[in-house]
């Protein structure tokens, strides 16, 4: 691709992306990513690229903006992406086959040639690693440099940092630092952009609220560090009954709520069941002693005719009824 032509494409993707940001149009955070990477791509003149994202929760390494590739997950301490956070600088190989950090599982599945590869680190403005460009085969059988390719690949680079550090304090204004699970803000976000759609529908949502029954003796019994344990715990036991169209939100103290698109309160009911016979069977083991618990729920089917705040009630109201009639038990109707 000649430089004309290529500053071209490059112009004419760059109207692209400003016209979609200013649109009014709901903008779809993966969408901007693929085209962004795709922009890197033209820059250094490459066949192919990909934007790697660090999840340091989970640590792995993930795409959903690969040119020509649906969606990777790996762990952060592989590969050439890995090495290149990992030692925080720039990695180019023009022979990949005999590189023992590349992975060529891919090309042995797709019969995909990989002949080079260059990976750019991608950093926050405190200099914190937050992901990578990875670009694969200079066009014209040509091999990247770190002093041409580097250049031109950071203007896309830095776009990409800026977009990728703004989603990730947005991720993390909505997240429990202790559970790990979304918090209040982000339950709110959640219903805005996916279950209001369910109501729209005219799909049956519901929920249930659960509270960890005399979540405060294990704190005045055992100390907070304890308590913290039981927290963590009991969210991840949740979360893993969640479907995958659902979510699992702490929402304040001891209290956890599920959400439950096209489910009846019925089967609001039964999983809450299931998840309380669980808890009951699964005791705490802290670093120094092992908690039994218990736990109380609410369920309820949601009204789109009700405010979000009123159906919540519904549930709570269940809820202060279990509690009040003995503890470790599901409510599901008045």
């Amino acid at each position: 691709m000649g430089e004309n032509t290529r500053m071209e494409e490059f112009l004419n993707l760059s109207d692209k992306l400003y016209r979609e940001m200013s649109s009014s149009k709901e903008k779809s955070r993966e969408e901007l990513y693929i085209n962004l990477t795709e922009m890197g791509r033209i820059l250094v003149d490459a066949d192919r690229a990909s934007f790697w994202k660090w999840d340091k929760r989970k640590h792995q390494l993930w795409t959903k903006s690969a040119v020509g590739v649906e969606s990777i997950v790996i762990p952060d301490n592989t590969g050439l992406v890995g090495k290149a956070l990992k030692e925080g600088r720039v990695i180019i190989t023009n022979d990949p086959y005999n590189d023992p950090d590349f992975n060529a599982n891919v090309d042995k599945q797709t019969g995909y040639v990989t002949k080079s590869i260059l990976v750019m680190p991608v950093a926050n403005i405190y200099g914190e690693y937050i992901g990578a460009f990875q670009i694969i085969n200079k066009n014209d059988d040509k091999q990247f440099s770190e002093t041409d390719d580097v250049r031109r690949l950071s203007n896309a680079a830095l776009i990409l940092a800026l977009a990728l550090e703004s989603e990730t304090f947005l991720e993390e204004s909505h997240h429990d630092k202790l559970t790990k699970l979304k918090n209040r803000m982000g339950f709110y976000h959640d219903f805005s952009k996916r279950y209001a759609n369910v109501l729209k529908e005219g799909r049956p949502l519901s929920m249930f609220i659960s509270d960890i029954d005399k979540f405060k003796r294990v704190n005045d019994t055992y100390g907070h560090n304890a308590g913290d344990d039981v927290l963590v715990h009991v969210a991840a036991l949740i979360e893993s009954f969640a479907p995958e169209n659902g979510g699992v939100y702490r929402w304040g103290g001891e209290e956890f709520i599920m959400m439950l698109p096209d489910a009846t309160v019925e089967d609001a009911a039964k999983l809450a069941e299931e998840v309380r016979v669980k808890l009951q069977g699964t005791p705490c083991k802290t670093h120094e002693v092992v908690i039994d618990l218990t736990m109380s729920f609410g369920c309820n089917q949601f009204d789109s005719a009700s405010s979000i705040e009123d159906n919540i009630s519904v549930a709570d109201g269940r809820l202060y009824t279990a509690k009040e009639t003995g503890r470790n038990q599901v409510i599901w109707k008045d």
